[in-house]
């Protein structure tokens, strides 16, 4: 997708974009106004009404089609005496409020989800996954990501994640006189599709998507990049050293990087400084997770991103007491790569459930083993 390549771009250089050519919008969609830094530190937590406002929500099951409510077949109603017979109710309830299924983020955190969901079934903990995205969306997904259908709902519009009240960036507008040429050409090179496209919600959903990439209403995100490139000394490792990761034609690629050692970019073919050092995340090495998820991406932006309008949708992770309806974590995403409040360590919140897996669920090399 060409208009991913600029975004790309801005993950590492926030200075390429100005904001005077833009305006700030009143919405009464986005819930999140202020543009500082520190208020959007500060949204971190939800009223208690969170847990009613997903079992009241609906959402589509993407294995069949049909509509149900978010939390069905987990929280049992009084009446469900035959799953309460079959001991098939869970304690607790994970509910993973995703953006996109074409994000950065939803692929990331997927691969840490994936790797504990037999943990969290012992743990008589039901993981939910509540993403934004069609039933084409979400196959590709969970076969992507190996995670399992079952446990996914979709919310095609985001109106959960509204419900929530989500962060969704600095809540900017595109100008009044952009002329609706600009916003129907936009719209054709950023592959949108289909008659009744909204040009305007399309270009205001990248706006602040790319915006968010560039560290503006995302005060975590810049940090989190930064990471992803100079590496961790205090979170575990990546990836596999066999594993490889190509950019181009499979016949003859552009760019083919194998772990953290060999990099080959086009006639240029060289190893990494760092090729014999283990037992840590190595400079790169989560960049080149990241480059791998975009190039799985960019090749099927279709099926991913059926309905760009919603672009720009953060996401929230909650645990829940099924029976006391009590929220045990809550986290809310404050911009693009922040689905964690312990980003080198994802799933910490776990380990008083699952155990050390929590802390390292990939199993790879750790510096805290």
């Amino acid at each position: 997708m060409r208009i991913l390549l600029p975004c790309v771009q801005l993950l590492t250089n926030a200075s390429l974009l100005g904001s005077s050519a833009f305006s700030v919008a009143p919405s009464n969609i986005y819930k999140v106004s202020s543009l500082s830094a520190s208020s959007v530190a500060s949204k971190t937590k939800l009223s208690s009404t969170a847990f009613d406002i997903l079992q009241e929500s609906q959402v589509i099951d993407p294995s069949n089609g049909s509509k149900m409510g978010a939390l069905d077949g987990i929280v049992l109603s009084q009446n469900d005496f035959i799953q309460k017979m079959f001991g098939t109710s869970f304690e607790k309830t994970l509910v993973v409020v995703m953006p996109q299924l074409g994000d950065f983020d939803s692929a990331e955190y997927a691969e840490f989800l994936s790797a504990v969901q037999e943990d969290l079934k012992q743990a008589n903990i039901c993981l939910r996954v509540i993403c934004i995205g069609g039933e084409q969306s979400a196959k590709k997904f969970a076969s992507f990501n190996d995670i399992d259908l079952a446990c996914m709902r979709l919310d095609p519009e985001g109106s959960v994640h509204r419900a929530l009240g989500l962060h969704a960036g600095p809540n900017w507008d595109v100008p009044s006189f952009v002329p609706k040429g600009i916003l129907e050409w936009f719209a054709d090179y950023c592959g949108a599709k289909g008659k009744d496209r909204d040009v305007k919600s399309i270009a205001r959903a990248w706006l602040n998507y790319m915006m968010m990439c560039a560290g503006v209403g995302a005060p975590d995100t810049l940090p989190e990049i930064f990471r992803g490139y100079v590496g961790d000394k205090n979170a575990p490792e990546r990836i596999r050293s066999d594993e490889v990761v190509t950019i181009g034609d499979k016949e003859d690629p552009i760019v083919v990087i194998k772990g953290v050692s060999d990099v080959k970019l086009g006639p240029f073919e060289y190893q990494q400084l760092w090729k014999d050092e283990s037992g840590y995340q190595r400079p790169v090495e989560l960049a080149t997770v990241r480059l791998r998820v975009m190039v799985e991406v960019l090749t099927n932006f279709d099926e991913y991103v059926p309905d760009q309008r919603f672009l720009d949708q953060r996401g929230a992770t909650f645990l829940f007491d099924n029976e006391s309806k009590e929220i045990l974590y809550e986290h809310i995403d404050t911009g693009v790569l922040s689905y964690s409040k312990t980003m080198a360590r994802p799933l910490s919140f776990l380990e008083p459930y699952i155990g050390q897996k929590a802390r390292n669920p990939l199993g790879l090399g750790d510096p805290m083993a």
